[in-house]
C-alpha cells in the first residue's frame, strides 16, 4: 500500500527476528494524524520493540517505518536524531534519572537538543510540569514521588520538545485508579488540546478503551486485528476476544 499524507505513522511489511527468533512478521498499520492508537497483545507480542523501532532504536529486517513522509529504515544517525526530537518516549518505569531533580530531569533533552537560553528552558519546565498538575515537585528528587508521579514527570520531560508524536510503554501499569485516570486524562487532552498523536501500548483494558481512537491486537508477531475499540468489542477473532475477556475477568476479581 502506497503511503498516504496524512497518516503520521505507517508500517508496511515489518518483520524483525533475533537470532533465529522471530518478533515481529509482515507488521502493517497505518495510524492518521492526532489520534490514539491503543496496541495490545499478550506478554512477548511484540509490543514494546514496535515501540523501539518508531524511536529507530532498533532496525527491522525489512519493511518500511514512515513518520509522516519521512522513511526511517535509511536514514542516517544525524537524521534519525532529527527525527526524534519530534517524537516523545514515555517509558514503563519513568526511567528518570535518580540524581536529578525533577526540573532537571525534564530540561536535560532541552539542554541537549534545542539550543535554548537557560531561562527559556525554565520557562518551558514550568508550563509542562503545570500541564501534568507538579508545578511544586520541580526541585524534588524522584525518590521522593509515588510511582504515578514519576510517571507524569515522565510525560511532561516526553512533551519537553513539543512532540507531534508521543509513545507510552504501559503508562497505567502498577499505578491506583486515580493516578491511572490522571494519565488517561493527559492523553486525552494531548489528543484534543494539543493535537499530538499517541501510540500506547498497554493491557489495562479500562485505561485502552478510555484513550484510543484506533485500536491495534499484536500475536505472536503479528497484527492480526486494527480496527475501532467498538470494532474490538464485537470482534469474533478468538485470540481478540479471549484477551479482552480474561482481563475484563480479571479486572472485576480485584474489584
Amino acid at each position: 500500500m502506497r503511503a498516504t499524507t496524512n497518516n503520521a505513522v505507517e508500517m508496511r511489511g515489518v518483520k524483525l527476528s533475533f537470532s533465529e527468533k522471530v518478533i515481529l512478521e509482515s507488521v502493517d498499520f497505518s495510524l492518521p494524524a492526532q489520534e490514539v492508537l491503543v496496541i495490545m497483545g499478550v506478554s512477548g507480542s511484540g509490543k514494546s520493540t514496535l515501540l523501539g523501532i518508531l524511536m529507530g532504536l532498533l532496525k527491522p529486517d525489512s519493511g518500511s517505518v514512515r513518520f509522516g513522509k519521512t522513511e526511517l529504515t535509511n536514514l542516517s544517525r544525524s537524521g534519525l536524531n532529527k527525527v526524534r526530537r519530534r517524537i516523545g518516549m514515555v517509558y514503563q518505569n519513568a526511567a528518570l534519572i535518580s540524581s536529578m531533580n525533577v526540573g532537571e530531569n525534564i530540561a536535560l533533552p532541552l539542554h541537549e537538543l534545542s539550543g535554548k537560553s537557560r531561562d527559556e528552558i525554565a520557562s518551558i519546565v514550568d508550563q509542562k510540569l503545570e500541564l501534568v498538575g507538579l508545578l511544586d515537585a520541580r526541585a524534588k528528587l524522584p525518590s521522593e514521588l509515588s510511582g504515578g508521579m514519576q510517571k507524569r514527570v515522565g510525560l511532561a520531560r516526553a512533551l519537553a520538545l513539543d512532540p507531534e508524536l508521543v509513545l507510552f510503554d504501559e503508562p497505567s501499569t502498577g499505578l491506583d485508579p486515580i493516578n491511572s485516570k490522571i494519565i488517561n486524562d493527559l492523553i486525552i487532552h494531548l489528543r484534543d488540546e494539543r493535537k499530538v498523536t499517541s501510540i500506547v501500548v498497554t493491557h489495562e483494558m479500562e485505561s485502552a478503551f478510555a484513550v484510543a481512537t484506533r485500536m491495534a491486537f499484536l500475536h505472536e508477531g503479528k497484527m492480526i486485528l486494527e480496527g475501532t475499540p467498538d470494532e474490538f468489542k464485537i470482534s469474533e477473532n478468538p485470540d481478540v476476544s479471549d484477551f479482552l475477556s480474561s482481563y475484563s475477568a480479571h479486572s472485576k476479581t480485584e474489584k
